[in-house]
């Protein structure tokens, strides 16, 4: 998203009740990025420094540097792909073929997938439980719901998502996809 189509999006997400503080800093960008080992793609990066939303059920990223309570908060919800992919590993037969030969035991199968896991591209909290993957760091990645190893197209980028979540339609100005732009590495595989 450019800055135009970007501050149309916070409008419109303002007129559906999403409380907004002020963008990030540079600075604050830097920190977050370091405290928990990120990289924003460059239109969340945009988004998020244009406007930071506070309501419910986004990431406070500002008070994430500031309260060690809300920066727990992040750090689980950082880890909820993961989470969910141990537990359909124990309770659902999940395996992965490309990891080799599914172990007997389970504290192997989880030493396996979290090998695997850390190559994954990041998958960054936005809503709820909607991730954008942090590779390629580019604009136009596509925006997952995450549920578990039940993983849906939410939107086909940044745009797309919000006007899914949130219930309004884009403009000319923006580009309307019917499919994702790019395949994302592991997570692609998984949507249905």
């Amino acid at each position: 998203m450019k800055i135009e189509q970007t501050k149309h999006i916070i409008r419109l997400l303002t007129d559906k009740g999403v409380h907004f503080d002020s963008g990030l800093t540079d600075d604050e960008v830097l920190q977050i990025e370091t405290k928990f080992n990120l990289q924003f793609p460059p239109d969340l990066k945009l988004f998020l420094q244009t406007s930071l939303p506070t309501s419910d059920s986004f990431v406070n990223w500002r008070l994430g540097l500031k309260s060690k309570s809300e920066a727990e908060k992040i750090f689980s919800r950082l880890d909820w792909p993961l989470e969910g992919m141990l537990f359909d590993l124990q309770s659902n037969e999940f395996w992965v073929d490309s990891w080799g030969n599914r172990p007997e035991n389970y504290d192997h199968k989880v030493l396996i997938a979290k090998r695997h896991y850390e190559t994954y591209p990041k998958l960054i909290p936005i809503y709820s439980h909607r991730y954008i993957p942090s590779r390629p760091n580019e604009n136009d990645n596509p925006v997952f719901s995450v549920h578990q190893m039940d993983i849906i197209y939410y939107g086909y980028n940044l745009s797309t998502y919000f006007a899914n979540e949130f219930g309004f339609a884009l403009t000319e100005e923006f580009e309307l996809l019917d499919e994702p732009k790019k395949e994302i590495e592991f997570w692609s595989d998984w949507t249905g």
